[in-house]
């Protein structure tokens, strides 16, 4: 029989999906928000069945794209102060390693360590890798956490869409003079369920996050709903 003690530690940490969840999240929230809005308005407006299913459809693919080129620009963008601040640590780390070695230490004391075991500590790590110490421990910037511009932008994108195809789902099988109640109903399903997926996933309370996502959606869609009721009475 096999001891506890002689069995594998493991771990399960989420922190590798911060990055591609984020997005994904929220894209899918964006993709059914929007368009559920869109559709809330255009049809308050008296819009016929054609013209209200042309907005979803644009609605979609405007936003994945509009999501995708947003996420990619910012995340570049992060991506691109990484890769200056590495390249300042580089150059830091040939001119002055004694002070580099005192900085990393410093840290590791403010950590717990004491003096004299922080600056061995942070000898051999650089001793191994000077960069990937500095990285990590000064900056903050590890390969689990750091951006991913592409990733951002595809997960982004794909979730806006299928996030959006639900509304239109609505819209296209919904009976036109019942469009609202089934739109508003199932709009309102759908984020739930949206919060607590992502919740869970992300290791923290379905039931807080179904409720966090579903407010804000209803409220984006009771808002623009009425601005399409106004707009709609004014014509």
């Amino acid at each position: 029989m096999t001891s506890p003690r002689s069995r594998a530690h493991r771990e399960r940490h989420r922190t590798d999906r911060v990055g591609w969840l984020r997005a994904a999240v929220l894209g899918a929230n964006d993709g059914i928000v929007s368009t559920a809005s869109l559709v809330a308005g255009v049809a308050a407006a008296h819009a016929s069945h054609g013209s209200i299913l042309t907005t979803a459809i644009a609605g979609l693919v405007a936003g994945a794209m509009s999501m995708a080129a947003g996420e990619y620009v910012s995340v570049h963008s992060q991506a691109d102060t990484e890769k200056a601040d590495l390249e300042r640590e580089r150059v830091e780390l040939q001119t002055e390693p004694a002070a580099e070695h005192r900085e990393l230490a410093a840290i590791y004391v403010r950590r717990g360590l004491d003096a004299t075991l922080a600056k061995e500590v942070a000898q051999q790590l650089m001793a191994h890798d000077a960069l990937g110490a500095h990285a990590r421990d000064e900056l903050g910037i590890s390969t689990v956490l750091s951006a991913r511009p592409v990733q951002a932008a595809l997960a982004s994108a794909s979730s806006f869409a299928a996030g959006a195809a639900l509304p239109l789902g609505v819209v296209m099988l919904a009976p036109h003079d019942a469009l609202m109640p089934w739109l508003c109903g199932s709009t309102l399903v759908f984020l739930a369920g949206l919060g607590a997926v992502a919740a869970r996933v992300g290791g923290a309370g379905m039931v807080v996050g179904a409720w966090r996502v579903t407010f804000w959606g209803a409220l984006a869609l009771g808002i623009t709903w009425g601005v399409g009721a106004l707009f709609g009475a004014a014509v």
